[in-house]
């Protein structure tokens, strides 16, 4: 369970498929971000899925701190950010874990099978709202 609890507003927002970045924290401490997909899962956990041989991974091994923007597709002001930290890493030898991402934007299973991919879940330390969101 995460450290905050969502907001019904925060929660409907967190399911949809939204655009994304996450940071993530480079060896010498200075953040780095990329797009990302997400699923908000199991509460108020966010599951994330990356390829094996990112540096994000390697960057999340070493330091699970992790930051989340996801931005409101239909109102790119309204925006939650997310602080917290990856509290499970592992494989996704058959690729469901990407699939259900993929599903979860596109609608159907991730197009590239022959790469190693890797599920983690980020447990929700922090949340900030803005926008419309704001006042909920």
């Amino acid at each position: 369970m995460s450290a905050t609890p969502l907001d019904p507003d925060v929660r409907d927002l967190l399911m949809k498929p939204n655009p994304a970045v996450m940071a993530t924290l480079r060896k010498d401490g200075s953040p780095v971000t990329v797009p990302t997909w997400y699923r908000l899962v199991d509460g108020d956990r966010i599951h994330l899925n990356l390829d094996a041989d990112r540096v994000r991974l390697q960057h999340i091994r070493r330091d699970p701190r992790v930051a989340l923007s996801v931005i409101a597709s239909e109102d790119w002001y309204t925006h939650v950010s997310i602080q917290g930290r990856v509290v499970e890493i592992a494989d996704d030898p058959d690729l469901s874990g990407i699939d259900a991402l993929s599903t979860h934007y596109t609608g159907g299973p991730y197009p590239v099978r022959h790469r190693a991919r890797v599920d983690a879940w980020v447990e929700i330390e922090h949340v900030h709202v803005w926008g419309r969101l704001r006042d909920s």
